[in-house]
């Protein structure tokens, strides 16, 4: 609920034209190279429990995310002819809104402080931002043919993933920040989520849902409900129960990342498909991790 409140501020912002569509560019601009570098280094940077690693979980997790990943990159060249579509689909598919739910969520659904739901930020983020500069590199407007150096410039000089390896180098190497440098890193951050999802909400166009309608249902419904019955299947097959499996539900069972339309609209992907795909996954979530957890934990792994 949270979230769309801070939509509907950033909708009634456009509509009442305190903001135009040059300024709002400007303002995201920021978001995507000042604050949600800050806050994913942040993030990473404020994990306390180093000591706390399931490599089984890490394993199947980042196996399981770059399988996604690989499927979605066939999937996208035959269900659209649009390099800017294919980007911002084949991120909606993998990449999910682990920074904002993950550790509260799994906290709700344990019942207590997850320490492996903090460890897993460190893991996951990190791979979610790589492979989104990946598919969006890739399917850049005007992209004809994979250029491997130049995706590689882009990952190597984008603003997420050089705010993830500091985050990376600073929480495997135990080096803290003073603290006035440290608080005023938290309080950056804290800004980049609400203003992210303001700027979301005053690009937000009802009118745009019909035009955009096969690719909300394919990415929706695959990212909410194929992608995890597939993955959370497998995963109770191995063993997985409990406070991993509560991880594993998070990442792989929650609305489109915040982060994705901003990254989206940087790169030359479709804006307003990412923000259609951000805004509706985040709606229908509210019934489907319902479900989800309702269902896990009725059967007992939970």
């Amino acid at each position: 609920m949270p979230i769309f409140i801070l939509m509907l501020i950033g909708y009634f912002i456009r509509k009442i034209k305190l903001a135009d569509k040059k300024s709002l560019d400007v303002m995201n601009k920021v978001v995507f190279k000042v604050f949600l570098p800050v806050l994913l280094f942040y993030n990473i940077y404020s994990t306390k429990t180093a000591d706390i690693f399931d490599g089984k979980l890490i394993m199947f997790t980042v196996i399981a995310v770059l399988c996604i990943f690989i499927v979605g990159y066939f999937a996208v060249l035959v269900l659209s002819k649009e390099n800017a579509k294919r980007g911002v689909m084949l991120q909606g598919f993998f990449r999910a809104n682990y920074a904002i739910l993950g550790v509260p969520l799994v906290n709700y659904i344990c019942g207590g402080t997850s320490a492996l739901a903090a460890v897993m930020v460190a893991v996951v983020i990190p791979v979610f931002n790589v492979l989104a500069v990946v598919a969006l590199e890739r399917f850049r407007k005007g992209n004809s043919k994979l250029n491997i150096l130049k995706l590689l410039k882009g990952v190597v000089t984008n603003p997420l993933i050089i705010g993830s390896v500091l985050g990376l180098l600073f929480f495997t190497s135990g080096i803290k920040l003073p603290f006035v440098i440290e608080k005023s890193v938290k309080d950056i951050a804290s800004i980049a989520t609400p203003l992210s999802i303001i700027i979301l909400g005053s690009v937000f166009e009802f009118s745009d849902i019909k035009g955009y309608l096969k690719e909300i249902i394919i990415v929706v419904s695959t990212r909410l409900v194929i992608v995890p019955l597939i993955v959370l299947t497998i995963a109770v097959y191995f063993g997985f129960a409990g406070e991993a499996l509560a991880c594993l539900l998070v990442v792989f069972a929650s609305p489109i990342a915040v982060s994705s339309f901003a990254m989206a609209q940087q790169m030359d992907g479709d804006e307003k498909l990412a923000v259609q795909l951000v805004a509706i996954s985040s709606a229908l979530c509210l019934l489907t991790l319902f479900i989800w957890i309702f269902v896990l934990s009725y059967i007992g792994l939970f």
